[in-house]
């Protein structure tokens, strides 16, 4: 989607994981690792089953510019931008806020106590009750992370009872069978659609404003453009 010298805006699909471990087999570190050397290296992540943006840097000394930028470390102020769209049961009340948590550590991490954690969700779409089939009702999100714990976007609208659908582990399992049946319901919708950095010479000197189209498995669960 992007590259320079110093950089590249990829856009990764659902289904592949960004990084290597157990029981993964490809992944985009791996791929890069193939195409390139020296191997670009994964300034964030994505989760497995989430697509959209991801930013990976050509060096040591980028990735640790881009991964200061991530974590609010801008000049003036500046910090970079990561949203993404997502489709939930059920419509967030209140339409637009923030939802601060604290979340169990998961992974290697777990044995840690629970950290604070915080989401700005606000409802772009809200389609009908009924409009999608009988008695459903789905909400299209923006959301944005003001912290980055593991599962973070998926737990937070789990615990105040509005799941991505798709969500394998936290979500409404019945629903999504339904889903599958009935709309063909496959994948996470979940999608990483922005990310913007601001200026960094010499790795960045205008800075970044990426989005990544909604992949079309989304379609029969919007109301329109977006």
């Amino acid at each position: 989607m992007f590259e320079n010298d110093f950089c590249m805006a990829l856009g990764k699909p659902a289904g592949l994981a960004a990084q290597g471990g157990a029981g993964v087999g490809v992944s985009l570190d791996s791929l890069l690792s193939q195409k390139y050397s020296p191997r670009p290296l994964l300034v964030h992540r994505l989760d497995r089953d989430t697509s959209g943006v991801i930013l990976v840097a050509k060096s040591r000394e980028a990735a640790v510019r881009f991964s200061a930028l991530l974590s609010g470390g801008g000049r003036q102020g500046a910090s970079a931008v990561k949203q993404y769209l997502g489709v939930c049961a059920g419509i967030p009340d209140p339409r637009q806020g923030i939802i601060r948590l604290k979340l169990e550590a998961l992974g290697e991490a777990r044995r840690k106590a629970p950290q604070e954690s915080e989401t700005r969700y606000k409802v772009l779409q809200a389609p009908d009750a009924g409009s999608a089939g009988d008695g459903l009702c789905f909400s299209l999100l923006e959301l944005e992370l003001g912290t980055g714990r593991m599962h973070q976007i998926r737990r937070h609208l789990a615990r105040i009872s509005c799941p991505l659908l798709g969500d394998d582990k936290y979500g409404d399992f019945p629903l999504n069978k339904r889903l599958r049946k009935e709309l063909g319901l496959r994948r996470l919708l979940l999608h990483a659609w922005r990310l913007a950095l601001p200026p960094a010479p010499p790795f960045l000197p205008e800075g970044l404003d990426i989005r990544a189209p909604l992949p079309d498995y989304f379609s029969p669960y919007l109301s329109g453009d977006i």
